[in-house]
């Protein structure tokens, strides 16, 4: 945890510093007042590499081939430009939306881009691409986090949610990473084992727990599932409702448990963009309802202050009820117990 701190830190300069305070204070003023004030530019972004994926998780539109919108690859280009514009305000980046990306073949590129700017680099991978070259290329690149998505230890439970997934092949790649990560003496990367909390696996959340931290994982974390069609009986939804970020209603149907107040730091200090270069405001927003503009023809800075972005945050500082991609969001959410990510001691 140190280790991973002191990458984050050293990622870390004055004027970055400078940018993400000028964002709390503006954020603060806009929740005050309800009018949207932002002062400085995203202090984070997360990047779509690629909208291919490999298994068709129960879930996702993107294995499901449910995307509203059009499958692709980023252009190196179009990422070289958002990095150079980006950089001096960013103290991180995601390299992950939907899809896998570590199907996008110039993946490697971009770590080493982002890197090269000072901006601490996270990755999201379902595992299945952890072999022994890619493994190597990757302490190689010093990538700053590695999240490695992995629902369960037994394939039956595993199956249920990550579908077209081996488990057997994700446990021997991270075994592999690990490998190479203690070869090099290296600290990079950082590696998580997040695993989404069903009502198949939550029995089992200790077991999996002490599991992936033996086979070498400086982390393990648990997110409660995100579901759609909350309507209706959902299957993975745990039965044990402190695992869970809705509750059942008089009616019977799942709703969110937060209050979903007026307000939302993530849209004061990041944005999403997809890889043929739309700027939307959050991960929530999978089909790309809300677009603010393109990367391939505007300024991002130009788009961050833009009418149409300040439009929506007024939305969310007003009604945010009614701003359809919030009403599955974890925000306000209490982090104990109740929260999007919950941990064991």
């Amino acid at each position: 945890m140190l280790d991973d701190f002191l990458n984050f830190f050293s990622a870390s300069t004055p004027g970055k510093i400078l940018n993400l305070a000028r964002l709390r204070c503006s954020y603060f003023i806009s929740v005050l007042l309800k009018i949207p004030v932002v002062a400085g530019y995203p202090s984070g972004i997360s990047i779509e590499p690629t909208t291919k994926c490999n298994l068709a998780c129960i879930e996702c539109p993107s294995g499901q081939k449910a995307l509203a919108r059009s499958a692709g690859n980023m252009e190196i280009s179009l990422y070289k430009k958002i990095i150079n514009e980006l950089a001096p305000s960013l103290l991180y980046i995601n390299l992950y939306f939907q899809g896998e990306p570590f199907l996008h073949p110039g993946i490697f590129e971009m770590i080493t881009i982002a890197k090269e700017k000072r901006i601490y680099t996270i990755i999201s991978t379902n595992g299945h691409f952890l072999n022994a070259r890619n493994s190597r290329r990757i302490v190689e690149s010093k990538l700053d986090r590695l999240l490695v998505c992995v629902d369960g230890i037994t394939q039956d439970i595993y199956e249920k949610y990550r579908k077209k997934g081996n488990v057997r092949k994700v446990i021997t790649g991270i075994e592999t990473l690990v490998k190479y990560k203690k070869l090099q003496k290296s600290v990079y990367p950082y590696i998580i084992i997040q695993s989404l909390i069903t009502r198949h696996n939550q029995h089992q959340l200790r077991e999996m727990k002490k599991f992936f931290k033996h086979l070498g994982a400086d982390q393990v974390s648990f997110k409660s599932i995100q579901v759609s069609g909350l309507k209706k009986e959902n299957a993975l939804i745990p039965t044990k409702g402190k695992f869970s970020r809705y509750r059942l209603s008089e009616d019977g149907n799942y709703i969110i448990k937060s209050k979903l107040p007026d307000k939302c730091w993530r849209i004061w200090s990041s944005a999403v963009i997809t890889y043929n270069g739309m700027v939307i405001p959050c991960c929530f927003d999978k089909d790309a309802t809300h677009v603010f503009g393109n990367a391939y023809k505007s300024s991002i800075k130009d788009i961050w202050k833009n009418a149409k972005y300040n439009e929506f945050r007024k939305s969310v500082l007003t009604l945010r009820k009614n701003v359809g991609i919030c009403c599955n969001c974890t925000e306000g959410l209490k982090r104990i117990l109740y929260s999007h990510y919950i941990f064991f001691p």
